[in-house]
């Protein structure tokens, strides 16, 4: 694994897993943040955009890297034999952020791009009380569908784990996030973007949204670019909307009484 190029970067293992870690000089007390990679498994810190939003905020972070989990509750032996990626977030890297950072829900936020998008809004679904805050980035919310094409598309082996792990269309999409959205318990600041240009992933976005809206669940959703900004230009744009919307979110929980 290449060094992270800035100051404040490190590397560390959790529970036998790699991660990243951002241990900015003057954080904020009682906060910190989860990053979920995507599908080509980028480290945190070559995601310029993010990485730097990150940086300006200085939020202590923790990026686990785990391959092309999907951050599923699942047993992948590409990832684990014995924990799933969503237990090793929920259970160990929640408590590494406990230890090294002294940080402790709900003063811990997800964010993630891509496959990991997908994931944070997940596992936020799934444990609401303990990341009361998600944000996604181009969340690959459809895997379902991704599976159903890839023998018809170039980088179809990229699906290999989902159909390794639920061997059926149908039972993938079964386990997707807008299905574990819970209409009386959901996490209390949710916020996605997703551009029409995103062929693959933007319909999903825009299923959740509509899904959201009409069980009355606040969120934020950004599913149109600026006129004339292509995909790449509008996710760099929102790198820095979304952690925005962490920092926010994240004030706001400091403040509430429980």
């Amino acid at each position: 694994m290449s060094t992270p190029p800035r100051l404040h970067w490190s590397h560390v293992t959790v529970a036998g897993q790699p991660c990243e870690v951002f241990t900015p000089l003057a954080a904020v007390p009682g906060r910190a943040l989860v990053f979920l990679h995507d599908l080509a498994g980028r480290p945190l810190s070559q995601a310029d955009a993010v990485r730097s939003a990150i940086e300006a905020a200085g939020l202590p972070t923790i990026a686990p890297l785990t391959g092309r989990s999907w951050w599923l509750d699942r047993i992948m032996p590409t990832f684990d034999s014995g924990v799933t990626p969503e237990r090793f977030v929920r259970d160990a890297v929640v408590a590494e952020i406990s230890a090294r950072l002294g940080v402790q829900p709900p003063g811990i936020a997800l964010l993630g791009v891509g496959m990991g998008g997908q994931g944070a809004l997940r596992l936020a679904y799934r444990h609401p009380g303990v990341f009361p805050i998600a944000a996604a980035i181009a969340p690959a919310l459809d895997f379902h569908l991704g599976m159903r094409h890839a023998a018809d598309r170039d980088d179809g082996e990229l699906f290999d784990t989902l159909w390794e792990t639920f061997g059926d269309v149908e039972r993938a999409r079964q386990d997707t996030a807008i299905l574990h959205v819970h209409p009386l318990n959901w996490p209390r600041h949710q916020w996605f973007a997703s551009s029409p240009d995103d062929l693959d992933w933007h319909d999903g976005a825009a299923r959740l949204h509509g899904k959201l809206v009409a069980l009355g669940i606040p969120h934020e959703a950004v599913l149109e670019p600026a006129a004339g900004e292509g995909q790449a230009a509008f996710e760099r744009r929102m790198a820095a909307a979304a952690v925005a919307f962490v920092v926010n979110a994240l004030d706001k929980e400091s403040r509430r009484i429980p």
